[in-house]
Parts: C-alpha cells; structure tokens; sequence
C-alpha cells in the first residue's frame, strides 16, 4: 500500500501518521494544530486537521489513502480502506521499527490489552510474541492505580507524581533499587498500600508524600528490571526496545538501562498511545498475506512534523506587523549565543516539528545552565511552575561524559543522568537535584548542534537548558504564529525563527 495513515489515541493525544512504500514520513498529534492539550479524538470521527497536517506534509493531499488503527475506539471511515491490527504488536512495530537494532527484544507495558505487558522478539523484518508465563497485574495498570491513590489524574498527570518521586529521593545517596523501606513489595495490592500510608503519614505532609513516591517508583523500577531479566533469558539479544506509556518516565527507562541486562536500550520518541499511530501504519503497509515488515535501512528521524520555508516565515511576521532581522547561519549563533550568556531566555524554532512529547531542538525554548536565576526565571516568568521544578539538559553528545554519568547516549531526552558536579549548573540551582535528564545531540538537528557547539566554546560549557516552546498549560507550538502569539504572551527575550531575529 503506497499511503497509509495511522490514526491514535481515542481517549487521549490523537494523532495521525504517514506512511508511504513502507517508510513512515510524517506524523503530526492533533492537539499541536487544534491548540487543545492532550485532546482525544471526537466519538466516529478522524483527527481531522492531523491528517490533513500528515498528508500535506507528505505531499499526499490527492493520493488514495488507506486508513489504520490499533484501537477499538476508533471509527475508520465508512467506505475508506482501512486495516486495524493489534494494539501491543502496533506499540512493538512503533519501538522496533524506529529503533537502530537488526535484533532485540521488545517490552510493551501499557493499561490497554487483556494482559497489559507483552514482550516480542524482532529479527531483521520480523516480530514475534514471546511467550511468558501471566504475570497478573500489568505495571501500567499499578503504576497509574498509585497515581490515583495521590490524588492525581491517570495520564495527563503521572508526570506531576515523577517529579513528586524526584523529590523524594533529591536528597538520598544512591539509591539500590533492592531498597523497599515501606515493604512495597510484599503488598498484594500496591495502590492499596499506598493509599494506607498516605493516611497514615498525613496527606497534607509534602515531604512524606515525596518519600512514599520515590519508595513506589524504586518497587516498581525492581519488578520491571526483574520481567526484563525473565525476557532476556529467553530472547537472545543485547539489545531492548521499551513501548507504552509507561515509558514515558525516565526513571523506570533509567532503571533499565543501568540493570546491565541488555547492552543497549531503546525508547522510541513517542513511546505513548500516540505513537501508536506509527506502528499501526507501518504494519498496515504490508500487502494482503504479507508477513514481513517494512524496515528502513535508517532509524526514523524524531523531525517529522510540518516545516516553514522562510518565504512563509516572513509572511507572518510581516502579517504580525513585527520587525526582525533576517541573518546567515553564523550571525544567528552569534547573536543567540549572546543572548543566553546574558541570561536570556530564548524561543528556537527550527526546521520539522518534534513528533515526541519532548522539545529536541527545534521546537524549543533555551536558556543558560549557568546564568544565575535561570531556574527561577523560568519556572515563576515563563512556565508558572512550581520553584523546585527542575529542566532538562541537551549537550553535544561527545561531551556527556564530562559533566553526566549514565547511558552511553540519550538521544530523546529518555534517560535521567547523575551530575558529576551540580555546581557547574549554577543555574539551575537549588531545583537541580543529583540527576537531570539529559538530550545527547549529534549531528541532528544541525542548527542545535552548531549553537551547542558555539556556546561551549563561549563559556566552556557545551551545554544548554531545552525545554518545550509553549505557553502556560498549552502544546508545543507547531506553526510560525503560534510561536510569535508565544513569545509575545510569555517572558521570553528573543525569538529564533528559521533565520528570522525577533526582539521584543
């Protein structure tokens, strides 16, 4: 099939996937158009405007389309082509497919089939189930049961519980994941317990919550170590693809990842419901009785989202009535670079949007480590956070091991990092704790990569505070407007846009 397009999330995150002659070349989730977070799709119909989004992109607009899906929930056109396959094997297609493995194992752990954790083994086009003995009770379903029992919303907050965990452990040693001071791991029912000592401890007690937080996520981080250790005594590989929205905290991935039972570990850029999206086009590009799956010499890129040529860009800044600057490369480094040694917080958008939950470089608002009040800049000006919130890091991969200790590389921003000496990222002192998730940057994005290289050799350090572009409470700016409506409804100091210089 030459087009074919994934349709995800019913309930939560809707997106739409591209993919032409096997090869998976644009995705869009439909809260980034519509400007409604997290939004899910409406009962019977398609995310309208991520498909339109997808198939411009693609430059499809006029093609035949068939349509794939990997939910019940979902209603595929009447009269459409269409194909619906397995939700698990369409989150192992997403995790595989994208991954830079020939061989791995493969871990879905998410609240949507009967059993909730699978594992696959992928060969060369190939993905088979692997079968394990029933574990019970999936991890997903635990994990968002104890969210609840905080009070917090399954979902859309399981966030707000990790960085309650990191709290928590903020200022512990290193911590075994063998330690279990509440006795966690004995309890039939997890939520249950934690749910009794909540009580016990006083819900109102924020350093008891945090506590009982971090102990839940190291019980929960063992028992998913322990189920990755029973899958590679029976799939023999080095390497591990990790799906579902379980993955979404870097704890749990950091946990495995350390374990040393695999060599390497992968977690695709979108590794929720939507990503899911992928999957299910990928696998429906197979022809009718087709077994194998189509498997790209090259991972997918994370950039596959809409574009903006400068032309359109100037349209909407002149549109908007703004003066700019239109500069070459070297003098938008320049001038950026400039700006961050300041303590400015800048807005960078660049090239095609993210398809991930996390801004990696071309969608991004960027700050100095080691400006002073860049934490509280950004947590009280720009994203109206709480003061102990703490940011991500993205640095030039080469240089990661000088300032972070952890796996070998990080590329979507899925791994957290022991910090060798926090001290060096004044800035984000006091929120930083003694680990920080970390984006290692290659080669790609190119305009990143060069002003990571320049500010490291402005201040010594080859490093940059990322977090997404976007405004209190909304998704990650997708459009040229979206991100001057941003920037002028924010504290940010300078826009970046393409080659474009905004000033306020």
């Amino acid at each position: 099939m030459s087009n074919v397009v994934g349709i995800a999330g019913a309930r939560r995150s809707a997106a739409a996937a591209l993919c032409r002659h096997g090869e998976l070349v644009a995705f869009c989730e439909q809260e980034r158009v519509t400007r409604q977070k997290h939004v899910g799709l409406v009962a019977g119909a398609l995310p309208r405007e991520a498909v339109e989004c997808v198939l411009a992109v693609g430059d499809a607009g006029g093609a035949s389309v068939t349509y794939a899906a990997a939910e019940d929930e979902i209603v595929l056109p009447v009269g459409a082509a269409a194909v619906r396959c397995d939700h698990h094997f369409a989150h192992a297609v997403t995790a595989f497919c994208s991954s830079p493995f020939d061989e791995a194992a493969v871990l879905v752990c998410d609240r949507h089939s009967p059993g909730e954790v699978t594992a696959w083994r992928g060969t060369g086009e190939r993905l088979h189930p692997v079968e394990l003995e029933s574990r019970g009770e999936g991890l997903a379903r635990k994990y968002s049961d104890v969210v609840n029992a905080f009070g917090l919303t399954p979902g859309a907050e399981e966030f707000r519980f990790e960085i309650l965990a990191e709290l928590g452990d903020r200022n512990r040693p290193p911590a075994g994941l063998d330690e279990d001071p509440y006795g966690l791991r004995a309890a039939k029912h997890l939520a249950q317990a934690v749910h009794d000592l909540l009580g016990a401890g006083g819900g109102a007690d924020a350093s008891m919550r945090a506590a009982i937080a971090a102990a839940v996520q190291r019980s929960l981080a063992a028992e998913l170590v322990e189920f990755a250790r029973r899958v590679r005594e029976t799939v023999a590989t080095e390497n591990v693809c990790l799906a579902g929205g379980l993955f979404f905290n870097s704890f749990l991935t950091t946990a495995v990842a350390r374990a040393g039972i695999f060599k390497r570990t992968f977690v695709p850029v979108n590794p929720g419901n939507a990503g899911v999206a992928a999957g299910a086009a990928v696998a429906a590009s197979r022809a009718p009785g087709e077994e194998g799956l189509p498997r790209p010499r090259r991972p997918w890129s994370p950039f596959l989202g809409p574009e903006y040529s400068p032309e359109g860009i100037k349209a909407v800044l002149d549109n908007c009535k703004l003066s700019y600057e239109f500069l070459r490369d070297d003098l938008i480094v320049e001038r950026t670079v400039d700006a961050l040694k300041r303590g400015r917080l800048v807005g960078w958008f660049q090239g095609r949007m993210e398809w991930g939950a996390r801004a990696l470089g071309n969608r991004s608002i960027l700050a100095s480590p080691i400006a002073p009040f860049t934490s509280e800049n950004l947590n009280r000006f720009l994203k109206h956070r709480p003061s102990y919130r703490s940011y991500s890091v993205s640095i030039c991969a080469e240089q990661r091991s000088r300032f972070f200790d952890g796996p070998e590389s990080s590329d979507y921003m899925e791994f957290e990092y022991d910090v060798f000496d926090p001290g060096k990222f004044c800035g984000l002192l006091p929120a930083l704790g003694r680990r920080c998730r970390v984006q290692t940057v290659g080669s790609d994005p190119a305009p990143f990569r060069r002003l990571l290289e320049a500010f490291g050799q402005a201040t010594g350090i080859p490093a940059l505070v990322n977090t997404s572009f976007n405004g209190f409470s909304e998704p990650m700016v997708c459009s040229p407007r979206d991100a001057v409506r941003v920037f002028y409804g924010t504290g940010l100091d300078l826009l970046v846009i393409g080659n474009f210089l905004v000033k306020k």
